[in-house]
């Protein structure tokens, strides 16, 4: 494959994908700049091996598989952990202070409904997010985390009763 088919497939890549992709990050970084980050080295990734992918495979697997990766590397880094260090005494601080926001808040909205599913672990988060927000059916969802379709069922049956048991009692408390 020459350089101009390359440059074609990604730039057609790029524009089928790019918004699902960064939406994927995001779920998984929770910080846009960082999601946009991920998903330009997912194209970096994949410009890089374009010629010794498989076209009987589905691209949109290869690719959100790709992205995950980005991600879980991301996650693992120095940088990032140093992050979530900063980022947790500025809550902290600004726990102590009272915010006018948080009485203000009174029932569930769509922030708040992504805040519980960001809250869930990372293994329940992933697939209700995979299956909701971006429509993959089981079987896509098992290639992407490279998982049975028997765990994807299991692991979406536990973030369902998690997320109700999370809003009821967020409901109890008056939320």
């Amino acid at each position: 494959m020459d350089r101009e088919e390359k440059d074609d497939i990604l730039e057609k890549i790029m524009i089928e994908y790019g918004n699902e992709l960064v939406r994927l990050a995001f779920s998984y970084v929770k910080d846009a700049e960082t999601a946009k980050d991920m998903v330009q080295n997912t194209f970096i990734k994949c410009y890089q091996n374009l010629d010794s992918f498989r076209f009987d495979a589905q691209i949109k697997t290869w690719l959100y598989r790709i992205t995950i990766n980005e991600c879980k590397d991301y996650l693992k880094s120095w940088h990032y952990k140093m992050v979530q260090v900063k980022s947790l005494i500025n809550v902290t601080t600004k726990s102590i202070l009272p915010s006018t926001e948080k009485t203000v808040i009174d029932k569930y909205d769509n922030e708040e409904i992504k805040d519980t599913i960001f809250s869930l672990p990372k293994v329940y988060r992933e697939v209700v997010y995979l299956y909701y927000y971006e429509l993959l059916n089981s079987e896509e969802i098992a290639k992407v985390l490279d998982i049975s379709v028997n765990t994807v069922k299991t692991r979406l049956r536990r973030a369902k009763k998690r997320l109700e048991s999370m809003i009821k009692e967020a409901e109890l408390n008056g939320r």
